[in-house]
């Protein structure tokens, strides 16, 4: 179910990313039931720290504090500017340039599936989870594929759909919970809890309004580049980072976008919440 607060809020800073503020509304919604209060947090895949902003309501609590990392060098000058970050790194998630066993928890929202080293990435995880520690994160599950509408006409092949799909969105996976309990376990963590969320008709929603955004954004690059790399490239990522939707126009799209949404769909979902603990 969507929280039509959240949708606004991201609606606003993500001005030109709809669909990633659709699916954000009812993620976030979900993951801040499970957010910790207190220690030190590795932020993974901190992107521009605009998240982790919103996770809080821009109310951080004073005993935590966080340590983020990202790949991308534009969104990490982005993140300096956010205090609650004590250090932020630009790196890959399976080389953290941090010493082991000192974080309380770590925090990775909708970032591992886009890791191609994700066996690693896990190991680094553990290696820097201080024992007992807490790693909270989540990911497009099986469910994702299965609840996609797919090819706008009939002739379309779905199998390419899905693959074109991929490719856009960089997913590299969709592991049960089977398949993740396993490769935890090999890196020294096991699941304590999870939580699936996403139904199907929130995805098609989520598909319709990326179809029509990011969808035609990933075609104007000649499907070489990803929808943010265009983006980059045309200057709207600046515009977004410098400016954000007054609240009345926000709150009109997101009445806009989700109608009907919030009607019972279908039971199969999405994504994953996991909730992992060092051994």
């Amino acid at each position: 179910m969507i929280n039509h607060k959240l949708f606004v809020e991201f609606l606003r800073v993500y001005s030109f990313q709809p669909a990633t503020a659709f699916w954000r509304a009812i993620e976030v919604d979900v993951l801040k039931k499970h957010l910790p209060q207190s220690g030190l947090c590795l932020d993974l895949g901190c992107g521009d720290g605009k998240l982790t902003s919103l996770l809080y309501d821009s109310k951080v609590p004073p005993e935590l504090s966080f340590v983020g990392i990202d790949s991308d060098p534009d969104e990490t000058k982005q993140a300096e500017t956010f205090s609650f970050y004590k250090r932020i790194h630009t790196c890959l998630a399976s080389n953290i340039p941090e010493d082991k066993n000192i974080f309380d928890f770590a925090l990775s929202n909708s970032v591992l599936e886009h890791i191609q080293d994700i066996e690693n990435t896990l190991v680094e995880v553990s290696r820097l989870l201080k024992p007992g520690g807490s790693f909270l994160f989540t990911v497009p599950a099986l469910g994702f594929h299965q609840c996609l509408y797919g090819p706008l006409f009939n002739r379309g092949n779905r199998e390419d759909y899905l693959r074109e799909m991929d490719k856009r969105l960089a997913h590299y996976r969709y592991w049960t919970i089977d398949e993740w309990q396993t490769n935890l376990s090999n890196s020294g963590m096991t699941i304590e809890s999870s939580v699936e969320y996403f139904d199907c008709k929130e995805v098609q929603r989520w598909e319709t309004i990326s179809r029509f955004t990011a969808g035609i954004v990933y075609a104007l690059g000649k499907r070489k580049y990803s929808p943010i790399e265009v983006q980059k490239k045309l200057g709207l990522r600046k515009t977004q980072n410098r400016i954000s939707l007054p609240h009345w126009l926000a709150g009109l799209l997101s009445s806009i976008l989700s109608i009907g949404i919030n009607k019972q769909g279908n039971e199969q979902n999405a994504c994953l919440l996991i909730l992992a603990r060092k051994l």
